[in-house]
């Protein structure tokens, strides 16, 4: 039998270490349409309980190289760790870069309630 492979592992003891814990997803989107695409997206699959679509920002990377600059728009997705692995496969589905940002940042506390909404939201019983 083969071994997990590391993605899978990742995926694992994220969803186990942070069960009924809370996530902050970043990523970038070149345009507004294409981000609230997404952003209708995951809340609609309730991957997400909120997604926040900011202005656009001005983002300086190393590309292949080459230093590059872009007009992005960031997007705050808040959702529940054992959905992570949900967000990311629908966020690399429809991200028009080859290699696009999905950074998660635990959320180590807050209001309760908001993070019982969190919650809810984002059960998969919600999607049907």
């Amino acid at each position: 039998m083969d071994a997990p492979s590391a993605d899978c592992l990742f995926h694992r003891a994220c969803t186990m270490l942070a069960m009924k814990r809370h996530l902050l997803i970043l990523t970038n989107l070149p345009d507004q349409a294409s981000a609230g695409q997404l952003a209708t997206a995951l809340v609609e699959r309730h991957l997400a309980a909120c997604v926040n679509v900011l202005a656009p920002c001005h983002s300086v990377y190393r590309w292949r190289g080459k230093l590059e600059t872009a007009t992005e728009i960031l997007l705050l997705v808040k959702t529940s760790a054992e959905r992570y692995a949900e967000v990311e496969a629908v966020i690399r589905a429809r991200h028009p870069y080859e290699l696009p940002e999905i950074v998660a940042f635990p959320i180590e506390c807050g209001l309760p309630g908001y993070l019982d909404w969190i919650t809810r939201e984002t059960e998969p019983s919600c999607e049907a």
